[in-house]
């Protein structure tokens, strides 16, 4: 038997005074960690099999057992740490590509936590919002240049189609498939309860979910899933995805095992067949051809609906986002390097692109420059966790944001990045029937509508504090933020001021 050269990194902790040998954590363990001995009446644990899920820790009736990180530790080394020597390991040991999920872990900069927001004291006072009107909502899609109006005075009415945001906050792509039924329709109900929208991903739209259409971006990928005209039809609003902050330039991959039932059926694509997406869109190489796409959706709905182009935030993102600008998207999506996923090649993941506040700046100052800011909405995503990253987000430019990972979380998720086995305890990144009903939606839902609101009234906290009454006022107004231990590129990039400024 060849040698295991990795140790488990979590270590469970059970003491043997509370537990009752109830089995429980044994029953909720999908991964198997728990097992019951009866000669010695007594619970064992395999430790190279838990993800640290707290499934387990949560459900134990006695509060019997936590788990630990373990202190095993490899010889100190500056260079090879613990993850790059485990990787090896692994590599070695399958010659496979690593994969992980749920976004970027790594300790690169957190630009939000970076940038502190304004208030108003005395001359500019601060507004209150609970005997103020404050106004978040906001609308998504082309505007007019300028106001016009008609011989008799009245405002003339010329905008393209638009989509119409009680709170700028939005729930970002997910597939069914790499995200569960219950999950799906999580964020549709909430969705529909807060006058917002939520995404399909690439996997197309379940039959059960077009009643939710008037809350639903339908997305056209590479390998175009689930993808016929009344799919097209069925939502407000259709997105084009070129590409996603957690693996910028490569495509995406559902395995087979996933692809069964209703998910194959949606996909329309055979059970047990791997679904994988093309790194490029194959009729996509040039502006042009990307403008080609954007107007025969535009016709296919009979321009009734805008379109949205989401692309992952790369270094030369500026210059990417004006021409999407100029191909007749409605609304461009920008997803950062932190942004989440089921699945996706670890050493892509952890260092392929760049972070989405640098991005987001850096395309709002280029289409500001060249005039063409009002000819497209902007929309950030990749690590949106609070609402005071809202607030800083559209303050830099945006004029929504999406969220992933967050929402996932409010429905259970506990960050353990195993969603690529298909194995989620919490009932979200799996298709497994017995798992897949650990979520209720109709809590789910519930606590999605609990987290927006709650940010929203924190969002009419901060702007009140701000002097500011409306989305529309905070949007771009960059001088409302300051940053502390920025150098001077990063604060000419992020176009902010220095704390004490």
């Amino acid at each position: 038997m060849p040698i295991n050269f990795i140790y488990p990194e979590f270590e469970i902790v059970r003491d043997e005074s509370q537990c009752i040998r109830c089995r429980a954590c044994e029953r909720q363990c999908a991964n198997e960690v728990h097992g019951y001995d009866s000669e010695r009446n007594a619970m064992e644990s395999d430790e190279l099999k838990c993800v640290n899920c707290h499934r387990c820790v949560l459900l134990c009736p006695t509060r019997a057992l936590k788990i630990i990180r373990t202190d095993h530790t490899f010889r100190e080394n500056a260079n090879w740490n613990e993850d790059a020597i485990k990787e090896i390991y692994m590599q070695a040991g399958s010659g496979g590509v690593l994969l992980s999920s749920m976004g970027n872990p790594k300790n690169y900069p957190v630009y939000w936590d970076k940038i502190l927001i304004n208030a108003s004291q005395v001359t500019n006072p601060p507004i209150d919002p609970l005997r103020e009107p404050m106004e978040t909502k906001t609308f998504l899609g082309k505007k007019p240049e300028k106001i016009g109006r008609s011989d008799d005075g009245t405002l003339k009415v010329n905008t393209s189609p638009q989509l119409e945001l009680e709170l700028p906050v939005m729930f970002s792509a997910m597939s069914y498939g790499s995200i569960s039924y219950n999950a799906h329709e999580s964020m549709a109900r909430a969705a529909q309860s807060l006058g917002t929208y939520y995404n399909t991903g690439e996997g197309g739209l379940h039959e059960d979910f077009y009643k939710y259409g008037k809350n639903t971006i339908v997305q056209v990928a590479s390998g175009r899933f689930g993808v016929y005209l009344d799919y097209l039809n069925a939502g407000a609003a259709i997105e084009i995805k070129m590409g996603q902050g957690a693996k910028p330039g490569i495509g995406g991959h559902l395995p087979g095992a996933k692809i069964v039932g209703d998910i194959a059926k949606t996909r329309m694509i055979p059970e047990g067949s791997d679904a994988i997406s093309p790194a490029p869109h194959h009729d996509i190489y040039s502006i042009e051809d990307l403008r080609q796409l954007v107007y025969s959706l535009k016709e296919a709905t009979q321009n009734k609906k805008p379109v949205i182009v989401k692309v992952a935030a790369v270094h030369n993102i500026a210059a990417i986002a004006s021409g999407i600008a100029r191909s007749g998207a409605d609304i461009i999506a920008i997803d950062g390097f932190r942004g989440g996923t089921g699945a996706a090649p670890t050493r892509i993941r952890d260092n392929v692109g760049i972070p989405i506040e640098l991005a987001l700046a850096s395309v709002d100052t280029r289409l500001r420059d060249e005039g063409i800011r009002s000819s497209v909405s902007l929309v950030a995503g990749g690590s949106i966790r609070n609402s005071a990253d809202v607030v800083k987000a559209i303050a830099l430019g945006a004029d929504a944001v999406y969220i992933a990972t967050g929402a996932m979380l409010a429905l259970g998720c506990h960050l353990c990045r195993n969603c690529q086995s298909g194995k989620c305890n919490w009932g979200i990144a799996t298709q497994r029937p017995d798992l897949v009903k650990r979520l209720n939606p109709e809590l789910g839902h519930q606590r999605l509508i609990n987290l927006l609101n709650a940010w929203k009234h924190e969002i009419k906290e901060m702007m009140g504090g701000m002097g500011i009454n409306s989305i529309e006022a905070l949007k771009g107004n960059r001088l409302m933020l300051r940053g502390v231990g920025l150098n001077e590129k990063e604060l000419e990039i992020l176009g902010i001021m220095h704390a004490g400024d």
